[in-house]
């Protein structure tokens, strides 16, 4: 399924040390009989080290390598395990930070649904992630994402996420029947959830309302109180209305800014464009986790309703 090539490497633990009886410590790894190093007792941490001698973190002494082969296989596993129809299924894996994180992505057009009926269609797509610098725990949620944008649609409910320890113990069964459970969920509940928002109209007021309650959220020090951070709000609301002009209107053939109104659908295609547009995997992973949370707030539950 994934690409074993880009992962074939090892990383083992290694001592760290330090120069000059230095308290701090350093950043070079030397060998062994290095004049000026002192070995720094493993109580106070190891590094860890690819083969190609690139230093990736400073771990315990406890921790336990479990090398990306070994994890990916068993997620492959899973997945097979789990069911779902790999037909025209494509791919991906991404490593960032020299080897540091790892991230594995899986599309399933088998499975691509339409939220209108039309042509805003949906895929299921599966997102793993592990690291060898604890960065990131072996986490994994199941999706969907919009075809024409791509945009993460991740659902608030805990039967589309999956967490685990960084240890080698996986649970391959279990861990397979969440994914298959997580399927289902966004082949039934969760698409019908999704097509009711479609259907669901929204103030422009009130789309402003939720995202200062929610993702655009932050605390004035001087008020004392939670008030909107305008830069990201008017980032937000620009994207409600680009969707409110292609999705409910005329597209190019409407002029921006035409609309009052809009859909949850649309105000969710806002939060879950902010939460994808970035380069950066780690913001990525917490902006996912600010929308899952939007979801769930009282705000969101309260338009929903």
């Amino acid at each position: 399924m994934f690409d074993h090539d880009v992962i074939n490497f090892q990383v083992n633990k290694v001592p760290l040390y330090v120069k000059d009886g230095s308290s701090t410590l350093s950043q070079f790894y030397p060998p062994y009989g290095v004049d000026g190093y002192e070995e720094v007792d493993n109580s106070v941490g190891v590094g860890i080290q690819r083969d190609n001698g690139e230093m990736l973190g400073i771990v315990s002494d406890g921790y336990e390598v479990v090398q990306y082969n070994d994890i990916v296989e068993q997620v492959e596993e899973a997945l097979s395990k789990s069911g779902i129809d790999t037909t025209d299924a494509n791919f991906d894996t991404n490593v960032y930070s020299g080897g540091s994180q790892l991230e594995l992505r899986a599309r399933f057009p088998a499975h691509s649904q339409t939220i209108d009926g039309g042509n805003d269609s949906v895929i299921p797509e599966f997102c793993f992630r592990t690291s060898h610098n604890r960065t990131w725990a072996n986490n994994g949620m199941m999706g969907l994402w919009r075809n024409m944008c791509y945009n993460t649609l991740v659902s608030g409910d805990k039967l589309a996420y999956i967490y685990g320890r960084h240890t080698k113990n996986f649970n391959v069964p279990v861990f397979a029947a969440k994914i298959k459970g997580a399927a289902e969920y966004i082949a039934s509940d969760g698409m019908a959830k999704m097509r009711t928002w479609y259907q669901t109209p929204v103030q422009r007021e009130q789309a402003v309302d939720l995202f200062t309650d929610t993702l655009a959220s932050r605390m004035d020090n001087v008020k004392r109180k939670k008030v909107a951070n305008k830069v990201m709000l008017s980032s937000l609301m620009k994207t409600f209305d680009e969707e409110n002009r292609h999705i409910l209107g005329r597209g190019a053939y409407e002029r921006y800014a035409n609309r009052d109104a809009g859909t949850l659908w649309t105000a969710y295609q806002a939060a879950t464009s902010w939460s994808t547009h970035t380069d950066k995997p780690n913001t990525k992973v917490f902006r996912e986790d600010r929308v899952r949370k939007m979801l769930a707030s009282d705000a969101w539950q309260k338009l929903a309703a």
